[in-house]
């Protein structure tokens, strides 16, 4: 969220200082892993359909104007048994904004791709805008865009704290003040940290993804295997065609529960880690299931209904916080990254908010 904010205040021609505590790409928050799921059919809620088109449109135009292939269409698969909520939200999502797609049973997905083998009575909706960005590249493209249009962009510095000061804010870093008349705060799992108000609403948690050895690659393809959402009596699961790095990547929505502190995750995997994702591996796509080839962890930064927050502070109007995402935010970073720009430049956006304002929360403080 930080480096495409940068990059689009950058771009309207506002003095822009970027602060990032690692470097650009790192793998220590959310926001890594190779491989990022973009979705159109949102079975989380319709109104995130808008903002996914537009969030579309200025990937390319990221692609366009960075020289980076960063999004790749495969389509979108999300399934699960009849009525469940992935299924349901995606259809309802579909109808609501008119998108092409297909319902299938179990049997009518194996078919078509050959490496799902899920229950026949299941149900899964195929939708064809679909795909992953690589979340890396991403990030290091709005960053190198954004310093081409003047920002700054110091990293491997902390923000150690902010305050109002004269109608504007002062910032407080490793070594240094600035004083500017906004800051956009995106930090992630470390949010609670720098906007203590906030602390009650988030949850940091640790989550495990992992790539897994296949039988058979020409299966697990992107041209014959497309991202997809999975429900089953353990959960809900998501992954990826074979791309880039050898292995089939899955991972679980809200892994094993942990809640953790952002600056002391474990970083290592265990065989309680590996299982969780081999039990659904094993069921649902047995080709896939050989050695670990490859495993990484990141953190999930939930608010207590999984949608995001993206508002000003009311305490503090020069502050736009733009946290948490709940596991699901990067697909949208163009956008947000957009939306920024309108609201400390506008005061206002065209992008409808409404689902992610703080004043939603009043009954859950």
């Amino acid at each position: 969220m930080g480096s495409a904010a940068a990059f689009h205040m950058a771009r309207r021609g506002l003095s822009v200082i970027a602060v990032e505590q690692f470097e650009s790409g790192h793998d220590r928050g959310s926001s890594h892993g190779l491989s990022r799921i973009i979705r159109l059919a949102y079975f989380e809620h319709p109104s995130y359909v808008p903002l996914l088109r537009r969030a579309f449109t200025l990937w390319r135009e990221l692609e366009e104007e960075s020289g980076e292939a960063v999004l790749h269409v495969t389509g979108a698969i999300d399934a699960g048994p009849p009525g469940s909520r992935v299924v349901e939200g995606s259809l309802e999502s579909c109808r609501v904004h008119g998108l092409p797609h297909d319902l299938l049973d179990g049997a009518e997905l194996n078919e078509r791709f050959p490496g799902f083998r899920l229950p026949d009575e299941y149900r899964a909706v195929f939708q064809p805008d679909g795909g992953f960005l690589e979340p890396e590249r991403c990030i290091r493209a709005h960053v190198r865009l954004a310093r081409g249009l003047g920002a700054t962009v110091r990293e491997g510095v902390r923000v150690r704290s902010w305050r109002q000061e004269h109608g504007g804010v002062a910032v407080e870093l490793d070594d240094d003040v600035i004083r500017a008349r906004q800051i956009v705060v995106c930090a992630g799992a470390w949010m609670s940290q720098l906007v203590p108000s906030l602390a009650p609403l988030l949850r940091p948690e640790r989550q495990v993804v992992g790539w897994f050895e296949t039988a058979q690659h020409g299966l697990f393809d992107p041209v014959r295997f497309p991202v997809f959402v999975l429900t089953t009596g353990d959960g809900i699961f998501y992954g990826f065609p074979e791309s880039g790095v050898p292995g089939f990547k899955i991972g679980k929505y809200h892994h094993r529960a942990e809640a953790v502190d952002p600056d002391a995750v474990r970083r290592s995997v265990d065989e309680k880690d590996e299982a969780v994702l081999r039990d659904c591996i094993r069921a649902c796509f047995p080709a896939a299931n050989g050695r670990l080839l490859k495993a990484s962890t990141c953190i999930f930064t939930n608010t207590p209904d999984e949608h995001f927050i993206i508002d000003r502070l009311p305490e503090a109007p020069e502050a736009i916080v733009v946290s948490a995402c709940s596991g699901h935010g990067f697909k949208f970073c163009s956008v947000i990254g957009e939306i920024v720009a309108d609201l400390v430049t506008e005061g206002s956006t065209r992008h409808d908010l409404s689902l992610f304002r703080l004043d939603r929360f009043s009954t859950l403080k």
